[in-house]
């Protein structure tokens, strides 16, 4: 999770302490995240995608429950476990036009299901309709979203040896994300003055914002230098392009997560992260990044 600028006057070495072990935890989960991606066990991939997954929706919920809102909250972690291990097979043995269809189709049935679920429930003003759509804006905003990074896994043809080739392009995706979250933090903590959103969250600044897209373009060309070759779908002209909308939709992604921890009045989403807090507080750019990435390589670069 990035945050733009701390406007507050903690004592020097909290926040250095925190930010310490914001970055160790980053590096120590997404190290041991693409280590798993490159060893080509594809299930234990599936397993920590499906393990994050499940986790992040589960905070999500215990926000709502945090401030009383209501929700199918057993209902959509199954629909959402169904999602996971469905598209996962479909992007890995059969091809992602399946793998489309039988999205749709586990969304429909989770709309489907949240009514006939409702049907059971007392009728109590706008009670049903807001645990219906705080349901399923919940598998929407986390699990749809957060499913777009298995799509980048997948969304090259294997090799003649029959492995993915979509990881480099997840090693892309996390480093621009993340490039950008510390960015925004650095940036915004040093140079921060200008607030940006203040009524959304104080702490963010415009010096930040820009910190953000400096660093997310600075790696995403830097990337591509290193990795030419793995990342060959992608010229000067994408990789520059992608800097900039990535850093852009990061800070998004943590705006509105900041949005609903504003409504449900947390601080973060868990707390089993040093220095960083719950689940949803480190996946949370990518939300909209992984998203951004994956339709960029299939509507602008046209990847097969």
């Amino acid at each position: 999770m990035s945050a733009v600028v701390d406007r507050g006057n903690p004592k020097p070495v909290t926040k250095k302490l925190t930010f310490i072990l914001r970055f160790a935890s980053t590096i120590a989960l997404w190290s041991v995240a693409l280590l798993i991606i490159f060893s080509g066990y594809e299930l234990a991939f599936f397993a920590l995608i499906a393990a994050f997954g499940l986790l992040t929706l589960w905070e999500f919920y215990g926000m709502l429950d945090h401030k009383g809102l209501p929700n199918f909250k057993i209902t959509a972690m199954i629909c959402g476990a169904i999602m996971l291990v469905g598209s996962f097979y479909y992007f890995s043995k059969v091809g992602p036009a399946q793998s489309y269809d039988f999205e749709m189709t586990v969304l429909l049935g989770f709309l489907l299901t949240v009514f006939a679920r409702q049907m059971f429930e007392g009728l109590r003003d706008d009670a049903p309709l807001r645990t219906m759509a705080y349901t399923l804006f919940g598998l929407l905003y986390v699990l749809w979203l957060y499913n777009f990074v298995t799509k980048i896994v997948y969304i090259l043809p294997r090799s003649a040896h029959g492995a993915v080739q979509g990881q480099f392009y997840v090693l892309y995706l996390i480093a621009v994300t993340k490039f950008s979250d510390m960015g925004a933090y650095l940036t915004g903590s040093l140079l921060g003055k200008h607030m940006m959103i203040p009524h959304i969250s104080p702490k963010k600044t415009w010096e930040g914002f820009a910190g953000a897209l400096f660093f997310s373009l600075v790696a995403s060309l830097g990337l591509l230098a290193l990795m030419p070759n793995e990342l060959s779908v992608l010229t000067w002209t994408h990789a520059t392009i992608l800097g900039l909308l990535l850093g852009f939709a990061a800070v998004i992604g943590d705006l509105a997560e900041s949005i609903i921890k504003r409504s449900t009045g947390v601080k973060d989403s868990g707390n089993f992260l040093p220095g960083i807090g719950g689940a949803l507080d480190l996946i949370d750019s990518l939300l909209f990044t992984a998203p951004l990435l994956f339709f960029y390589l299939r509507l602008v670069v046209r990847v097969p």
